[in-house]
């Protein structure tokens, strides 16, 4: 029967910081070979760290830890987080910060989009950095305070909610080793309540410091500093930090979005053991048999259908034996056949990363069935005797090998806590990816990629990680584009590459060869200026790079030209997208101008659709009624018709010329003056540009006797406009716009006599008809401009680029969307590109929508080292630290007894009875007292074992504690434990 997927769950982000590894895949690499992570540290480096010389002096402690590099390096600017308040963070925290934005990053989401509901539910381990600043003494009641919030667990989900800007739960998980995995259970729960879209899922275990541990007779560290999980010399366990997280989203949502999953959870189980075992640290076959069960219910799967099973794994004695015999009943029960399930225990490659362990397991198990290959159990040489082996369904893998369990590949997850809350996970390898097409148009305009980061430094690690990337995997150009659009967040620092194949965005991303690079601005993007450019910019095919890169164009020329009448628009449709069309044919001036206007109205529709809303709008003759038609002063189809009529009766004006002069207006006064030529001024575009129009055999004498004098320049038209010559045409403007209705400008508008014209300003309808005659004076209009919007961006809308130099000569900043006659879709990109990087509001996801999300490299952290001054460990302070663990001394009910070291003080039912009235808080006891009885447990008793050790110089098994129970029978066994160490020849025999 076919299983209802509808509560099924995605995997769709991963981010984990694991020892010994540099990412996940040089980690994966690792756990397939079967490699050790954890390290063993030199003396010179742990009292470099802090450690005390009475701790390392110390012959139980085992300097050998799952190491966690840079796990004090946080890239505190990107979290808006101060030097100060990230020193009195808790690494735990800020590495979880860091992790939660790769993995969201990793999931194609911006860690900063807010489009979904995100819940966060986190988990780390009790804070070793806390304890070190208490421990150092230097906290005042304030600084106190600010560390508490800094490192306690009841902050941390709310901490990266705040910071992410995350609106669904913000829940703090905390039941031991089993915090993560039981995370994983109460975010699914959330998800399929309908509570949030996404789950965030972190966990952390960091020690701090990093430096081993004690290792306690009877307790479960390991003496020998190995931990061998299932294995006949197992010995107990070895920490380990590291930090872990997950993205989590309904199967269904995730698919629809293109997210291709690394895994999907099936289903998941919590419960507890209850007081059905041997004392509150002791584990349980019965509770972690149940849960097994209740998590394959949930799943609607069956024993038979488990193909690997990532255990809990400690590698202790007692622990062990109970998880193999509680996993091999389950999944017996449930159909599984001897020797199918492969077995895992990723703590024999890292260490216990406590909190963070069973998410540690989970992103394991998710890669095993993913990839279809399970990795050996890290040292495992033969299996540990104490085992039930008769048809176990287990097996443990002593090398790597290709997956031979069940289809399709089902792995369970298990995470136990000390207390006894016990978690399951079900997962299975992700859907067959949905074919795609990779053929790609010869047309396609190239693919923009966009890059930020919080400062310059890192967006050059960025994209120069990026750019190696892409050389190595080659993925598709659009996905690429895709994702760096929508599943990136905006950051400052940002830079733009254009590239048609993936090879050219590698080489331009790693060599920053043709990247633009820019900083949004502190206050905000500056104000947009769209100028629309006059007749002299139009060029056969003048469209094609707009309608290829430009998102909507296509749609809003086809809704302008719609405006114009029937034949027209069908007259230019060829110029607009034809390169071959005949350059005279659109120099006539009825084609060229309605041809410009549509270009430019469209160009601004675009623009606008893309989030590029202009401040202001200023044009060039021409241009200057696209820009009121931009402005909402003319209707569109007011504007088409009239735009037509302009054009018309433009060419029946009579033949002219017009000349560029480098020069400023009144020098071009007295050089027409003394020349005495029909000649008059029709531009003035700057102070080294005017522009004279006249008959051409005027023009041609002009231009012939300014020879050396001055630059000049023939302008591509054949009417004077702005002169005398145009004035046939302006009482057939003036007809027509008496029969138009104008409307105040909706956004400033900068007209061609230097005015610009406010919102909610009357405009007079003849002023477009006397506009055609008059002289053009755009650098006043530039100069309205910069005055009302100093800060203002000008882009060019249209063709050319002549208006944006005439901006950059006025001091405004200025970008050509589509630079001169040779410009390609590429150009149209880069500047869409260029934008951005200068903090304008570009709608990346509608630029770069063809692909869908791939993996890529996420942000790359390397903050700065960050140690608050009241952490550094000093004197005693580190050995204070360690023996503040609870977990450095969790013992087991199983344990050989010690050496004895030296002869036991005379009075010993004195010094037992004694640090019974300490520990448990009594007066006096009698001989039969229970210690339990009286509330004690075993953590109680492994420290009564060490401070009797210490303090009467012998090694106290913890057995043979738990077993004595009474004070009476505590007192015999420590007394002829004193007296046999006191024996001669006692040191020998040990």
């Amino acid at each position: 029967m076919t299983r209802d997927r509808s509560l099924d769950i995605a995997v769709t982000g991963v981010c984990g910081r694991f020892p010994g590894s540099s990412d996940l895949a040089d980690w994966w690499e690792a756990l397939v070979e079967g490699r050790v992570l954890t390290t063993r540290y030199d003396m010179q480096r742990l009292r470099a760290s802090g450690v005390s010389r009475a701790l390392l002096d110390d012959p139980d402690f085992v300097p050998v830890h799952g190491h966690l590099a840079d796990a004090d390096r946080f890239d505190n600017t990107l979290f808006r987080v101060s030097p100060r308040e990230a020193e009195m963070m808790d690494p735990q925290h800020r590495l979880m910060l860091e992790c939660a934005w790769a993995a969201l990053e990793d999931a194609g989401r911006s860690p900063l989009d807010t489009a979904l509901t995100t819940g966060v539910y986190a988990s780390a381990s009790g804070s070793g950095y806390l304890r070190a600043m208490v421990a150092g003494g230097g906290l005042d009641p304030m600084t106190l305070e600010d560390a508490v919030h800094g490192n306690e667990p009841d902050f941390m989900a709310s901490l990266i909610s705040y910071k992410l800007n995350l609106t669904g739960p913000a829940i703090a998980v905390q039941t031991a080793c089993s915090s993560s995995l039981v995370a994983v259970h109460t975010a699914v729960q959330a998800l399929l309540n309908g509570e949030c879209d996404q789950a965030l899922v972190v966990g952390a275990g960091v020690a701090y410091p990093q430096a081993g541990h004690l290792h306690v007779p009877g307790g479960i560290h390991s003496a020998s500093g190995a931990c061998r999980p299932f294995d006949e010399h197992a010995d107990g366990v070895v920490a380990g930090s590291g930090v872990a997280c997950v993205v989590l989203r309904r199967l269904e949502d995730a698919l629809a979005d293109g997210v291709e999953p690394y895994g999907v959870v099936l289903g998941t189980a919590v419960n507890n053991d209850g007081s059905a075992k041997a004392g509150y640290y002791a584990p349980s076959v019965g509770g972690q048999e149940a849960v097994i069960r209740a998590a394959l219910e949930a799943a609607d799967v069956d024993g038979a259908s488990i193909g690997y099973l990532e255990t809990h794994g400690t590698g202790t004695r007692v622990g062990d034996p109970i998880e193999w015999s509680a996993a091999s009943s389950a999944l017996r029960a449930a159909g599984a056949a001897p020797g199918q399930v492969a077995v895992g225990a990723l703590k024999a490659n890292t260490g216990h990363m406590d909190n963070a362990a069973g998410l540690a397991g989970l992103i394991k198990a998710l890669f095993v069935v993913r990839e279809g290959v399970v990795p050996p159990v890290a040292g495992f040489t033969r299996l540990n005797p104490l085992l039930d082996t008769e048809d176990s369904p287990l097996y443990v893998p002593a090398d790597a090998a290709p997956w031979s369990g069940p289809e399709p590949r089902r792995a369970g997850v298990s995470s136990f806590g000390v207390g006894g809350t016990n978690a399951h996970v079900l997962v299975e390898a992700p859907p067959a990816p949905t074919p795609r097409s990779e053929e790609q148009s010869e047309h396609e305009a190239g693919h923009l990629a966009l890059l930020s980061a919080a400062d310059g430094e890192a967006l050059t690690r960025s994209a120069e990680r990026l750019g190696r990337h892409l050389a190595a995997h080659s993925p598709a150009p659009a996905d690429v584009t895709r994702t760096l659009a929508t599943g990136r967040a905006a950051l400052p620092e940002r830079l733009a590459v254009v590239g048609r194949t993936t090879a050219e965005l590698a080489e331009r991303l790693a060599t920053g060869a043709a990247a633009v690079r820019g900083r949004g601005p502190e206050a905000g993007p500056a104000p947009l200026v769209l100028a629309f450019p006059g007749q002299g910019s139009q060029y056969p095919g003048m469209a094609l790079p707009f309608a290829r890169a430009l998102p909507g164009f296509a749609e809003a020329l086809s809704d302008c030209l719609g405006a114009f009448e029937p034949g027209l628009a069908g007259e230019l449709e060829r110029p607009l997208h034809d390169p071959g069309f005949p350059k005279d044919g659109l120099a006539q001036t009825r084609l060229a101008q309605p041809a410009l206007f549509a270009v430019g109205y469209a160009v601004a529709a675009a623009l606008r659709g893309l989030g590029l809303v202009p401040g202001a709008v200023i044009g060039h003759s021409l241009g200057e009624i696209t820009a009121a038609c931009v402005a909402g002063v003319l209707e569109l189809p007011d504007a088409a018709r009239f735009v037509t009529l302009r054009g018309r009766a433009m060419q029946d004006c009579p033949e002219g010329a017009m000349l560029s002069l480098g020069c400023d207006e009144d020098t071009a006064l007295e050089l027409l003056a003394a020349c005495g030529l029909p000649l008059e001024i029709a531009a003035v575009n700057s102070t080294d540009a005017t522009v004279v129009a006249g008959t051409r055999e005027a023009v041609e004498e002009f231009d012939a006797r300014l020879t050396g004098r001055v630059a000049t320049h023939r302008l591509r038209t054949e009417r004077a406009f702005h002169s005398s010559l145009i004035e046939p045409a302006v009482p057939l403007l003036a007809a027509e716009l008496s029969r138009t209705t104008v409307h105040p400008p909706a956004l400033p508008w900068a007209t061609d006599d230097g005015r610009l014209v406010l919102p909610g300003t009357e405009v007079r309808p003849d002023s477009f008809a006397a506009a055609a005659r008059d002289t053009v004076y755009f650098a006043r209009a530039l100069d309205s401009v910069a005055r009302h919007l100093p800060r203002a961006v000008v882009v060019e809308a249209g063709p050319g680029r002549t208006l944006s130099a005439l901006a950059e000569a006025a001091d405004l900043t200025a970008v050509p969307l589509a630079a001169g006659r040779a410009a390609r879709p590429e150009d149209v990109l880069t500047a869409l590109g260029t934008l951005w990087t200068m903090g304008q509001p570009l709608d990346t996801a509608r630029v770069c929508d063809r692909g869908r999300p791939v993996r890529l490299p996420g942000y790359p952290f390397a903050g700065p080292r960050r140690i608050a001054p009241e952490a550094v460990l000093r004197q005693d302070a580190a050995r204070r630290v360690v023996e503040a663990d609870p977990a450095a001394a969790l013992p087991e009910s199983a344990a050989p007894g010690g050496q004895p070291a030296s002869p036991a003080p005379l009075d010993v039912p004195a010094k037992v009875a004694g640090l019974w009235a300490e520990l448990l808080g009594h007066g006096e006891f009698a001989a039969d007292a229970d210690f339990f009885a009286l509330g004690g447990d075993s953590l109680l008793v492994t420290r009564l074992a060490r401070r009797l050790g210490a303090e009467l110089g012998i090694r106290v098994p913890i057995r043979d504690l738990l077993l004595a129970r009474t004070l009476g029978r505590q007192t015999e066994v420590v007394t002829a434990l004193a007296a046999r160490a006191a024996a001669p020849g006692a040191a020998e025999a040990g």
